[in-house]
Formats: structure tokens, sequence, C-alpha cells
């Protein structure tokens, strides 16, 4: 029984000292900048505004979800399976920036459920990190908000 007991608290330990996931957006993030052409948006009006996730909360200029059955999940790309997605051609300037220190790109798609109302349901997508972990890129309209975790 003691050989088992070991093991359970070995691969207990190692979870605990894992480094965090990539999937990593829980926390406030600035908006420092606009890139693209604005169809109706001001991005002067959402520059130095923040938005905020945080388990199963969400507050800011993009979106907000107040523990009202907030999820996500994202998908992985290399660097140049990103970059020639069509999908993501408004990121192309961006590219020397967002590749910096990462070789991977994660595409996050935040939904709020709403509590059951569907007037309060939301979709945030594509919202965009890397492994670098302190910059994520929102497209929005015709163009790419830039953000910035202190």
């Amino acid at each position: 029984m003691k050989p088992v007991s070991t093991i359970l608290a070995a691969a207990f330990g190692a979870l605990l000292f894992t480094p965090a996931q990539a999937d990593f957006i829980d926390t406030r993030w600035s908006v420092v900048g606009f890139t693209g052409e604005a169809w109706f948006i001001n991005p002067q009006s959402v520059i130095g505004q923040s938005q905020t996730f945080n388990r199963g909360y969400a507050e800011g200029v993009f979106y907000k979800c107040d523990y009202a059955g907030q999820s996500s999940s994202y998908t992985s790309y290399d660097n140049d399976a990103f970059f020639t997605n069509p999908e993501f051609e408004l990121f192309l300037p961006l590219r020397e920036e967002m590749t910096l220190n990462s070789e991977t790109i994660f595409v996050h798609r935040i939904t709020c459920e709403g509590g059951g109302n569907p007037a309060k349901r939301h979709v945030m997508y594509p919202f965009v990190t890397n492994e670098a972990r302190k910059s994520a890129w929102y497209l929005f309209e015709g163009g790419v908000f830039s953000l910035y975790n202190p």
C-alpha cells in the first residue's frame, strides 16, 4: 500500500509545480494599441481601457460575463500556420510583435452563456495570446487591438 501512496503523492507534487499552461487569459489586460481599419469604433476611446478575466467572471471594454456560465477553449498554431490562415490575415502587420519569444500562438474562444438569458449571451473570438504570455490581441471590426499584461 505504501508504494501506491508514494506514487500518488509524487504525481500530485508534480502537478503542483507544473508551469502555468499556455491557455492563460485570467488577468487584467490593458488595451495599448490598434492596427487596421476602424469601421465604426473609435480606437482612441478604447486604448487605455482594460479587459479582465477571472475564473468565470469578466468585465471590460470588449466583453462582460458575471459568473453566468463563462467558458473558454483555444486552438494552438505554430507561427507559420497562424499567419497563412486566411481567417487571421488582419494580424499580418503584427507578425513580428506576435512571434517575438514565441513559437506558438493560441486562439481563444471565450463564451458567456448568460445565466439562461439569451440577451446576455456573448462570444469573444478571436482573442489571441502567445507563449510569452504578456501580450494579447483581439480582432474587432476591421483591425486588431493590442493588449498587454504588465
